[in-house]
């Protein structure tokens, strides 16, 4: 008996091993092939013998974003789908471009921790948690912040000039949960009684809303 509690005491102590959001590698590398059926550790593999330097380089963050949208910010996306270098690697970077006053509007990222990095510009960045407490800070080029995997948060350009952004997630494919277009511009759509009854206002409005998300 002394021994048993000896024993899970010993493993109650021990460090557990730190994991990213997605399952370890099982290889050096594993270049995507897009074509094929995804699993739990990503993509099946491009064959070894037609991997080459450029699978481990990608340019896809180089160019400006467009922000000539509703929201004033455009995102470019460094994950697997883009960089098929990434692939069971647990990692991955976006570029978001804001135009003066534009946002990237509320959203989460299931499968991953985001931490960013701001370039050029004034950024509003914040997050709400679980317990309903809001944090957030204005942040200049050079500053950096975190937003725990999943929680709702947004980046906002609170400056004159246009703003940049670097992004990092722990995850090839961290996902995006845009809130406002998933409820209001999901295919087929939230029910009515739903919506009025989450926000507490009357049809009409649920109406002008999703007029504005092709609902």
């Amino acid at each position: 008996m002394a021994l048993l509690v000896l024993y899970t005491t010993l493993l109650l102590l021990l460090p557990f091993p730190s994991h990213s959001a997605d399952p370890d590698p099982l290889q050096d590398f594993c270049i995507a092939d897009l074509q094929g059926t995804p699993s739990l550790n990503g993509f099946p593999c491009k064959r070894a013998s037609n991997v080459t330097s450029d699978d481990f380089f990608f340019d896809g963050l180089v160019q400006e974003g467009s922000t000539n949208n509703s929201f004033g910010s455009g995102a470019t996306f460094g994950n697997v789908l883009a960089f098929p270098g990434v692939n069971t690697l647990g990692i991955s970077m976006n570029r978001v471009d804001f135009a003066p006053g534009g946002t990237n509007p509320l959203h989460s990222h299931p499968r991953a921790t985001e931490s960013g990095v701001v370039v050029q510009g004034k950024l509003l960045v914040g997050f709400i948690t679980t317990g309903n407490v809001f944090y957030s800070k204005n942040l200049t080029a050079g500053e950096v912040f975190v937003i725990p995997r999943g929680l709702m948060h947004f980046q906002m350009n609170v400056g004159q000039e246009k703003a940049l952004l670097f992004t990092a997630f722990n995850s090839h494919l961290p996902g995006v949960v845009l809130a406002s277009i998933n409820l209001f511009g999901s295919r087929p759509s939230v029910p009515d009684d739903v919506l009025t009854k989450s926000f507490l206002v009357k049809k009409n409005v649920v109406d002008e809303i999703r007029s504005k998300f092709g609902g």
